[in-house]
């Protein structure tokens, strides 16, 4: 992989580099008679480069620290400032005591640390001046490798070399996760096959989702698998936190390192689409930069493959929607042929089901998005729908149309009503999730249960008007069934708002509006007296009210509205206008 301009080294990550460990080399100068002086934890830092330490002070002169470097030779203000933390990220730097004959070791530590080098290798330095550098070098944290002086050709030598041949290692890698990846699609293969190449290559677990985080294709083995569903990066539904997962290395929760992470993860993109995330687990092992760029690979690999099913899906979905729409208008023939055209989909029809629509709550009409994305969160709401029924009910029809989802829920044939909700509520659950990962909100609404295929026009308009009517009666994310509409399902037939709204005004006149703060607690006590049936000691048991205070609300309630305790007609009349009052959206 090229490596990144110079100007821009301070922002490249570590999935850009592809390097071995200052352990390695450490090592290597051991055998080179050397000594190495570091943290820990800096052994694991990566080296892509060596460099000397005049051209080193040069970079970061260039990169942009004024009087970083003195006149190119040197003198005792050569080094006034350290360069941006990261030019030198990744490379190894090389000094001597020539080079340290007019610059303070203190400040060339302080220099190469600054810009992010991975360490400072010193050659023929005096006791005093390596003293200096190892004193100085312990006070920042950098690492240091003292090699004797007639070894350090022969060192240089052998670093670029284990460089050299793990990045080729590397490259022979990728080509071959390449033509194996590739040749997925070509074959034809599905993103299971896909992960399970990805597994091959990691020895972990593998995971495509959805933008918004829903596992669509997964391999590994089970124990590897497991440890990955135990990852904090998972909600408790099963949804990956695509809003919080960093790309590349996952990161240390309590020091931000990236260092020593089973987790990685890449967006899958074609053009400027978002199609998800590739993300890997490893429980035995740190993921590293390399494997990072290997997922880099299969995620463009998925994106074609995404792309690729889309566009059959879209032809394929034509024809799906075209028929669906037939037959929940009733044009679909006769039972038999109904039938027999749903089994060639793979939809199975000819069995006890509901009808379910859903609607997302936002108004895509009066939206600020533009029409492209409008139609691209429309797709993958459908798309959230069709993968939650393809676990609970594969053979049951769904389909996504410009304003709504419409899903053919399969339910027993002596299901009531509470039982065939909760699982239609268990399904809505699934495609809600927690509302994370941009999911919009949406509402839903329930048929009756038919049995024959020319039932369909009539279950269709009953959960058209639950998802309707449900949202105005109970807001957004409402979930209805047709018989808990009640007179609603009346009351939304008239199709102008401003006819109800001025019924409402004409009956309960000043109780329709809010201009006083009584009045929210007035139109509580009338409801309950009107649903009691003017059950006087009922309702003041359910509102906690003295039997007297009661008699009082309700001479102030007749006063302002008329006599309804002893008129049924406008007791119904009121009963009504309250119920459009509760109704949202007028």
């Amino acid at each position: 992989m090229p490596a990144a301009p110079l100007a821009n080294r301070d922002s490249r990550s570590e999935a850009d580099v592809s390097g071995i460990s200052l352990r390695l080399i450490a090592g290597l100068a051991a055998t080179a008679q050397g000594s190495v002086l570091a943290p820990a934890r800096r052994l694991d830092a990566t080296v892509d480069s060596t460099l000397p330490l005049r051209e080193a002070l040069k970079r970061t002169e260039a990169s942009g620290a004024v009087g970083a470097v003195g006149a190119a030779g040197g003198g005792p203000d050569a080094v006034r400032t350290h360069g941006p933390v990261g030019v030198l990220a990744h490379c190894l730097v090389l000094t001597d005591a020539a080079e340290l004959a007019y610059i303070s070791p203190a400040e060339v530590v302080e220099a190469v640390e600054g810009a992010g080098a991975a360490g400072l290798v010193a050659s023929g330095l005096s006791r005093t001046a390596y003293r200096e550098v190892s004193t100085a070098a312990e006070r920042n944290g950098l690492p240091v490798i003292e090699v004797p002086e007639g070894q350090v050709g022969a060192f240089t030598t052998e670093v670029l070399s284990a460089i050299l041949q793990h990045q080729t290692a590397m490259l022979r890698r990728l080509e071959d996760a390449d033509r194996a990846l590739v040749q997925i699609v070509l074959a034809g293969g599905s993103l299971d096959d896909l992960c399970e190449q990805v597994v091959g290559f990691l020895d972990g677990a593998a995971m495509v989702t959805t933008t918004d985080g829903r596992v669509i294709a997964r391999a590994g083995s089970s124990r590897e698998l497991t440890h990955a569903e135990g990852q904090g990066c998972f909600d408790r539904t099963g949804r990956l936190l695509t809003e919080s997962e960093p790309m590349g290395l996952a990161r240390d929760d309590r020091t931000g390192a990236t260092r020593g992470s089973g987790r990685a993860a890449v967006r899958i993109v074609a053009g400027h689409l978002d199609h998800g995330v590739l993300i890997a687990f490893c429980s035995h092992r740190d993921l590293t930069a390399d494997d990072v760029r290997l997922l880099e690979r299969a995620a463009t690999v998925a994106a074609l493959a995404i792309t690729k099913d889309q566009a059959v899906a879209a032809v394929e979905s034509k024809y799906r929607a075209e028929f669906l729409r037939d037959a929940l208008a009733g044009r679909a023939g006769s039972r038999a042929e109904a039938v027999a055209h749903a089994a060639s989909l793979g939809w199975d029809i000819d069995r006890p089901m509901v009808v379910v629509v859903a609607e997302t709550d936002e108004d895509d009409d009066r939206t600020s998005r533009d029409p492209e994305e409008v139609r691209f969160l429309q797709q993958r709401f459908a798309r959230a729908w069709t993968h939650a029924m393809a676990v609970r009910d594969p053979r049951g029809p769904v389909m996504g149309f410009s304003r709504e989802v419409v899903a053919l829920v399969g339910v027993a044939a002596d299901a009531d009503t509470e039982r065939l909700m909760r699982s239609v509520a268990d399904l809505v659950r699934v495609v809600r999730g927690d509302g994370g990962g941009g999911r919009r909100s949406f509402s839903a609404g329930v048929s009756r249960p038919i049995t024959s295929v020319q039932a369909l026009p009539q279950a269709y308009d009953e959960a058209l008007s639950a998802v309707t009517v449900g949202r105005q009666m109970h807001g957004d994310g409402a979930l209805t069934h047709v018989d808990g509409l009640g007179i609603y399902r009346l009351l939304a037939l008239i199709p102008e708002g401003a006819d109800l709204r001025r019924f409402v005004h004409d009956s309960l006149r000043e109780l329709a509006t809010d201009d006083s703060p009584e009045y929210a607690g007035l139109r509580e006590t009338l409801t309950i007296l009107l649903d009691t049936n003017m059950n006087v000691a009922e309702t003041a048991r359910r509102l906690f009210f003295h039997y007297n205070t009661l008699r009082y609300r309700i001479g102030k309630l007749e006063k302002m509205l008329g006599p309804f305790s002893t008129d049924p007609e406008l007791r119904l009349t009121l009963a009504l206008a309250l119920k459009i009052h509760a109704m949202r959206g007028l």
